[in-house]
């Protein structure tokens, strides 16, 4: 690939920190962030990754993100519990809420945690991970207040947010299966990719505001300096739910339950401050595996599910968390791919917030040009 650098996870990671130490944040924080990010990257989910970097910067000189916040208990009724993420930093609010449901279902059998108010929760993924982890099935719905990107099935304007989830099994012995996706075409991070040089849109993933399908990221962030952060408020478009009335509807009532059931608010109308609602449940194996099948059967029909005869020559049949543990496999031995926009966008980031060019370049250390 062209216009590309491949840059090693570590020095990369250090770089991130050092960014968000200076623009703030405290060093454990500034840590996680970089951890979350740089992880999306490996699993090559590069929409939730370090391109992200510059619009964090911006939202915390708009105030819309804190730095160094915790989560707030609002409501605690045993295996239910609303929080307040303060609107801090999805890497720091995310992991205290998620801890949170995982300590309850084990006292509880079963957990809820409704997140309300917080920053951008990141490869939403992660949280699932997290508790397969601690050997919990998990569910998470999340919305976006203050963040209309999405036109629903039949029309030609914008009324969603880009609505993900994620559904997270463990695997004993094994990494565990996580379905991870926003109910919109593509991500608005895969859009903002596209923008930067990345990989390209399929076609039909937008929706300009006459109703023509396209896949011209100008057509969502406008035609704006691409020097400085996308902005999809100056641009006409929209991004398509998938799934046509299935993926509209499902977004839907996502923004009803991370939205308007948390308390965080759905994606409009009227003036909202941008923030994550994560609905979250919690089911710990052991609650319902009385008899210790469950591992056998996961694995049984993981082997069904992929011995399916592939539809071409080839091909093979995956099942969900394989692609992302194969990226990780594959871009901790080679390398993380950033489009030569995305790093100049970082870097003036990092020269932005009083980095020296001199520890800006040490990134570029483990990097190659390809």
């Amino acid at each position: 690939m062209t216009g590309y650098l491949h840059i090693q996870a570590e020095p990369l990671r250090r770089l991130v920190r050092e960014i968000f130490v200076a623009a703030g944040c405290a060093p454990e924080e500034g840590a996680r962030i970089a951890k979350y990010l740089v992880q999306a990257n490996l699993t090559g989910h590069d929409s939730h990754g370090v391109i992200r970097v510059p619009r964090y910067l911006q939202w915390m000189d708009e105030g819309r993100l804190r730095p160094n916040q915790t989560i707030t208990v609002v409501q605690d009724s045993g295996a239910m519990a609303l929080v307040d993420g303060n609107f801090g930093f999805g890497q720091t609010i995310g992991p205290q809420a998620v801890q949170l449901g995982i300590d309850k279902a084990k006292a509880a059998g079963v957990a809820v945690v409704a997140l309300r108010s917080s920053g951008h929760l990141g490869r939403i993924g992660d949280w699932a991970e997290m508790a397969a982890a601690a050997n919990q099935v998990s569910i998470h719905f999340v919305n976006v207040a203050g963040s209309i990107l999405v036109a629903p099935f039949g029309a030609a304007e914008r009324r969603l947010s880009t609505s993900p989830m994620a559904v997270g099994v463990p695997v004993p012995d094994g990494p565990p299966l996580v379905l991870d996706f926003a109910t919109s075409l593509v991500a608005e991070g895969k859009v903002m990719v596209a923008f930067n040089g990345g990989k390209p849109l399929p076609e039909g993933s937008l929706i300009d505001r006459d109703g023509t399908p396209s896949a011209d990221p100008s057509v969502f962030y406008g035609t704006q300096d691409r020097s400085q952060a996308p902005d999809p408020r100056r641009g006409t478009g929209a991004i398509r739910a998938m799934g046509e009335h299935k993926g509209s509807g499902l977004s839907f009532m996502i923004e009803l339950l991370a939205g308007a059931l948390t308390g965080s608010g759905c994606c409009g109308p009227g003036p909202r401050r941008l923030s994550n609602g994560m609905l979250s449940i919690y089911l710990p194996a052991e609650t319902f595996d009385g008899e210790n099948r469950l591992a056998a059967e996961v694995r049984d029909y993981v082997a069904y599910f992929k011995s399916a005869r592939p539809a071409v020559a080839d091909g093979e049949v995956l099942v969900p968390g394989e692609p992302e543990q194969r990226s990780i496999e594959t871009r901790s031995a080679e390398g993380i791919p950033l489009t030569d926009a995305t790093w100049q966008a970082i870097r003036r980031a990092a020269e932005g917030v009083g980095l020296s060019r001199d520890t800006i370049d040490q990134t570029l250390t483990d990097a190659a040009s390809t």
